[in-house]
């Protein structure tokens, strides 16, 4: 990825995170979730913001659902705090690495133990 697009998802990361961690998106819905990385489309129109979050696969459905529907919030304080000319399109999945990290981790334990 080219090194704007990178700085972009990086900023974007960023302000998502402080207004999430302020209490900025009054939906009980989301939780508590971290923000991993934001992958930003070349041409700066798109941006894919991964996160994690506890519990289980419902609370996953319920975070999810909040953040569809707090996007347009997000989307307009982004712009207010971006220089950008056109503030990208945001979507929010969920980072299924970590979990895929996790599993290595506990599979690497389970053979050091035998």
């Amino acid at each position: 990825m080219d090194a704007i697009a990178d700085r972009v998802g990086e900023q974007i990361r960023d302000e998502l995170s402080t207004l999430l961690s302020r209490g900025a998106v009054h939906d009980p819905g989301i939780g508590f979730i971290t923000l991993t990385r934001v992958q930003v489309s070349p041409d700066l129109q798109q941006a894919r913001v991964f996160y994690t979050s506890m519990g289980d696969p419902k609370a996953r459905k319920e975070t999810a659902k909040a953040l569809d529907r707090a996007t347009p919030f997000l989307r307009r304080q982004l712009g207010a705090m971006l220089r950008l000319r056109r503030v990208p399109e945001l979507t929010f999945r969920f980072d299924e690495s970590i979990i895929h990290q996790d599993r290595i981790e506990q599979v690497l334990r389970d053979l050091h133990q035998e």
